[in-house]
């Protein structure tokens, strides 16, 4: 106890005997290293942050702002707005604010035409129609996955009542893509048709999807434009390809085994279409089963007037139809009237249908022009009885029968240039071993190694902190007031021998005039350059006596 307390009255003559200068510097040292310990001890608890929303529009973001605030979740911004929280709580916010609606999105739907206010004129009314329409649309957009935000333009004419003066609407969509991520051709092709059948009147090839980098991703095709192969047809061509080898397999599989059969095929399919009308005209039917269009006919006569007969009603009768009898009327004959010879003209026209055919004729597309097959087939395996195992090539019997059933699978046809080559040779069964990745490059052991350098780094600065710095620093204080200590404490005694009699008759003897000046000029010293000690051992001395 009188160790610890003769300890603390050290350091407090220390503290308040120092210089005002050693003072300050023992003061910054003191809270600089406080300062050190608690920034590394925040550092180290400081939550690794990951991105929680990005590109959000201002509105949205103060609303999921607040949502976290009410929640007290720490957030931070990083460049280019993206708002970010701790890595554990991403997909809880993420959920939480799915279930309150947020974010809602830059634009606005249906609920637009909520508020209409009273006295709207028709025009405005249209206007917020077709935003209320294209944010809808753009909503919908947005739903995919590769989709970050979207922007829907519509172009609608205004409506008329003349059919040739009437055009069809058009629409424009802007994509916003996730980093990293593209659109396949069903994908556009999916956009493009969700916004036409949106729109009444609206065809699909007018419409008009580009990405954020002002890629085209729909390509428009009229009727009359060459047409180029598609990402559609090559997946047909792969389809196509794919049955073929399948039935191979599934045909060869028995007969060698799962794993002693390999196919390759090829296909050329030709997707040009053709359209052909032709007008064909056949000789003239028999004329029994002509089929008659028109029939005319024209008669004349041309002679003398017929005179005789008794005056009266009976000779002045109008004339009959002409006609050309073989022999005299005996009515005539009985009148005894004389008649003139005539000339008779008679023609008939008959006009039979011409026999016509027309042909329109469509070629279908994706027709086969040509197969090119390759089958690769192992060698036969077989044990004996002592379990030895042999293969062997197969025979040119064996070969024959298994390409006569290639042919039969796929519909081998010579005329049209398929092609087959069927080979028979050993299978190479060395597996090849797939290096593991090392440990140092898993990602769970770089998260690791992450942690520990930064635990490492916190325990390495106060380490150093501690015996580069503060262990230094007192000892060089507990160094200097050992030394003042000591000064005083002779001094203290050369004093006291010179104001007692006794004491200095018994101290002046053995000690030198050269000391006892030195430690007078020590005294004298200290006294100068510090007067509190000369002070803090006046005191004592007074509380002594």
């Amino acid at each position: 106890m009188a160790d610890d307390t003769n300890m603390n009255a050290s350091l407090s003559r220390m503290l308040f005997g120092m210089p005002s200068q050693q003072k300050l510097g023992l003061i910054v040292a003191v809270a600089s290293t406080v300062a050190l310990l608690t920034g590394l001890f925040m550092w180290g608890q400081t939550p690794d942050y990951r991105v929680l929303y990005a590109n959000m529009s201002e509105r949205d973001g103060g609303a999921v702002i607040e949502a976290l605030q009410q929640q007290n979740v720490p957030y931070k911004f990083s460049e280019g707005g993206t708002l970010m929280v701790p890595a554990d709580r991403v997909h809880e916010m993420r959920l939480q604010m799915a279930a309150k609606g947020l974010p809602k999105g830059g634009a606005v739907g249906f609920e637009l035409m909520e508020n209409q206010k009273f006295g709207t004129s028709q025009f405005l009314e249209q206007v917020n129609y077709q935003r209320a329409l294209e944010g809808e649309l753009a909503r919908s957009v947005e739903t995919m996955a590769s989709v970050s935000g979207a922007r829907v333009h519509l172009a609608i004419p205004k409506p008329t009542v003349f059919a040739r003066e009437q055009q069809k609407p058009s629409a424009s969509v802007v994509l916003a893509l996730h980093a990293g991520r593209s659109l396949e051709a069903g994908q556009v092709s999916s956009i493009v048709h969700l916004i036409s059948s949106s729109v009444p009147n609206m065809p699909s090839q007018a419409v008009t999807v580009v990405d954020q980098t002002g890629t085209l991703l729909s390509s428009a095709r009229d009727s009359g434009a060459e047409q180029v192969m598609d990402a559609t047809q090559l997946k047909y061509i792969r389809q196509i390809e794919q049955d073929y080898v399948k039935r191979i397999e599934d045909i060869l599989i028995p007969i060698t085994g799962a794993q002693n059969v390999r196919a390759q095929v090829t296909a050329s399919l030709d997707f040009s279409q053709s359209e052909q009308t032709a007008e064909i005209y056949k000789p003239n039917q028999p004329p029994n089963q002509a089929a008659v269009r028109s029939l005319q006919t024209l008669e004349t006569q041309s002679g003398s007037t017929t005179t005789g007969g008794v005056p009266g009603a009976l000779s002045n009768q109008p004339p009959v139809p002409a006609t050309a009898p073989i022999t005299t009327p005996a009515a005539t004959a009985a009148t005894g009237a004389a008649t003139a010879p005539t000339n008779a003209h008679k023609e008939l026209t008959t006009n039979y249908e011409v026999d016509r055919t027309i042909q329109h004729t469509k070629s279908p597309t994706g027709n086969i022009q040509r197969l090119s097959i390759a089958v690769v087939v192992n060698n036969p395996s077989s044990t004996d009885n002592d379990g030895k195992v042999t293969s062997r090539p197969y025979t040119d019997a064996e070969k024959a029968q298994i390409t006569a059933l290639v042919k039969e699978t796929v519909g081998f046809d010579e005329k049209r240039g398929d092609s087959l080559n069927l080979l028979n040779s050993a299978f190479n069964n060395e597996q090849v071993e797939i290096p593991e990745t090392p440990i140092w490059k898993q990602p769970d052991t770089i998260a690791m190694a992450k942690d520990i350098f930064k635990f490492l780094l916190i325990a390495g600065g106060i380490g150093f902190l501690l015996f580069g710095v503060i262990k230094p620093a007192f000892k060089t204080i507990v160094e200097q007031s050992a030394a003042q200590e000591e000064a005083w404490a002779t001094v203290s005694h050369g004093q006291v021998a010179h104001n007692t009699g006794g004491a200095a008759g018994q101290y002046a003897p053995q000690q030198s005039a050269s000391s006892y000046e030195d430690n007078l000029q020590l005294a004298k010293q200290l006294a100068k350059d510090d007067p509190k000690i000369v002070a803090t051992v006046v005191k004592e001395w007074v509380n002594k006596e």
